[in-house]
């Protein structure tokens, strides 16, 4: 199973949402579209993406931890 971490490649804003597909066996496409349509509902995705923006590692740091 593959961690969680941002990737250096398919990243469009920070590499969220290409983390999260990767994670979870989706395309990344497929996981941006699904965020745009949950901003249209009332809730905070949009913090929760800062977050994950934050404490999701680089892969770069993730590949080095891994060692």
């Amino acid at each position: 199973m593959n961690g969680l971490y941002r990737p250096r490649r398919d990243r469009v804003i920070a590499g969220v949402c290409a983390g999260l597909a990767r994670r979870f066996g989706m395309t990344p496409w497929t996981v941006r579209i699904l965020f745009l349509l949950s901003c249209l509902l009332p809730g905070p995705q949009f913090v929760v993406y800062l977050v994950l923006w934050v404490m999701m590692p680089n892969e770069d740091r993730h590949m080095a931890g891994a060692r």
